[in-house]
């Protein structure tokens, strides 16, 4: 990992001075402690809510640091940034505040929902390229034609300090923390928690957290490593590799770097809108997905993360959820195979709700699926209290009908 000592240079004052520049654009979210994630995870759990910041999102910090420290002629040339998600909107918020004009950059595959998030702070959009790395190349051009000034997402020490300031409300919030987990994606938001430890709380374990596809830390404190890539449902942190000013900061400083899957990022998901109360997106999930994988390493400590952000399609998170629920068992889909007569639908439904079962969706199939001309197929999907019931409802519907689970 590189020596931080002789590159980068960001103090704990860098991060103080960021603190009072954005004060009068940036809430300071709650840091709360969260009873239903303890007892899940027999571990005190804190959380900061960083979902609840005006994008929804930690990313507004860094970007309105380094955009109160533009002189007057930068500010009259505006600025450009690339961006998918929640740096966009943050840039385009901050520009919208200080009267200036904003170019964002996005890649032509970023949901309608996102381009007109960002549209609507004022923000002009151009969608370019396949990928990141492709916009990055279109925003350059502008940038040379236009001569607007570039708000890097996260590699760019005034955007680091200005991440860093949510690590200083946490620490000043909750100072007896035992650890920390924080996603790490291009690794501003790391780097500014760095900085903080160091110096109000150097005893509190930090630790990254990073998804399969893009876990180029999986191996810290080894070099980085090639990643795959793909799709993620943690787009957030969807990042080849970290900026070389993040990982300045970084250096030897984390305690570890877990790496979750999709399937992990998804029931965490799940788990923080059941249990916490609170939307997450995936990237913002990731650090609980981090404490309930590795459930015995975290128990009986006190363990903080941030809600990073909470801008999650609806549909999205529907979807999510449904797919949890299957997967624990407390959504059954079950198949029955019955005579095509009258009045047995709803004998099977009332059958149904008298074992305490809720019918979320029924279909009907007689011409295609049902093995004989006189029998019908019906699937049933069902809603349970738990994995426990949702079996006896199954054994109880096999005691009277031909049933199998999807």
């Amino acid at each position: 990992m590189p020596d931080s000592a002789s590159k980068t240079s960001l103090t704990f004052n860098d991060v103080k001075d960021a603190q009072k520049r954005i004060a009068a654009t940036i809430a300071r979210t709650p840091t709360i402690s969260n009873v239903a994630l303890s007892r899940l995870t027999e571990a005190e759990i804190i959380i900061k809510l960083e979902n609840l910041q005006a994008i929804g999102s930690f990313k507004e910090r860094g970007a309105a640091n380094r955009m109160a420290l533009l002189t007057p002629e930068e500010r009259r040339r505006g600025v450009i940034t690339v961006s998918a998600g929640n740096h966009a909107q943050g840039v385009g918020r901050q520009a919208s505040l200080l009267g200036m004009e904003a170019t964002i950059v996005m890649p032509r595959f970023t949901p309608a929902t996102k381009v007109a998030a960002t549209q609507s702070w004022g923000a002009r959009v151009v969608l370019a390229g396949e990928n990141f790395d492709e916009a990055v190349k279109t925003a350059e051009k502008i940038r040379q034609e236009e001569g607007q000034t570039l708000i890097h997402p996260f590699n760019d020490p005034a955007v680091i300090a200005g991440q860093g300031t949510c690590a200083l409300e946490m620490i000043e919030d909750a100072p007896d923390l035992d650890a920390i987990v924080v996603p790490v994606g291009g690794g501003g938001l790391m780097a500014g928690f760095v900085t903080v430890l160091k110096e109000l709380s150097p005893k509190t374990k930090l630790y990254g957290v990073q998804v399969e596809g893009y876990s180029p830390l999986g191996a810290y404190p080894e070099p980085l490593r090639s990643v795959p890539g793909g799709s993620t449902i943690a787009e957030g942190i969807a990042v080849v590799q970290p900026g070389h000013h993040c990982l300045d900061v970084i250096g030897e400083n984390l305690d570890g770097v877990f790496v979750v899957n999709e399937l992990q990022v998804e029931s965490a998901i799940t788990t923080l809108a059941e249990k916490a109360r609170q939307v997450g997106e995936g990237a913002g999930a990731t650090p609980l997905a981090a404490i309930l994988a590795n459930h015995d390493f975290f128990k009986g400590r006190k363990v903080g993360f941030p809600i990073s952000g909470g801008n999650i399609n609806a549909r999205i998170l529907a979807h999510v959820i449904l797919r949890s629920l299957l997967r624990e068992g407390r959504i059954l889909r079950l198949i029955f195979q019955i005579p095509d007569r009258p009045g047995l639908l709803a004998a099977i439904s009332e059958k149904i709700g008298s074992y305490g079962g809720n019918i979320i969706e029924v279909s009907h199939h007689r011409l295609f699926a049902a093995p004989s001309v006189q029998t019908a197929e019906l699937v049933v999907m069902i809603e349970a209290r738990d994995t426990e019931h949702a079996l006896e409802i199954e054994r109880e519907l096999s005691r009277h009908y031909h049933v199998e689970r999807d």
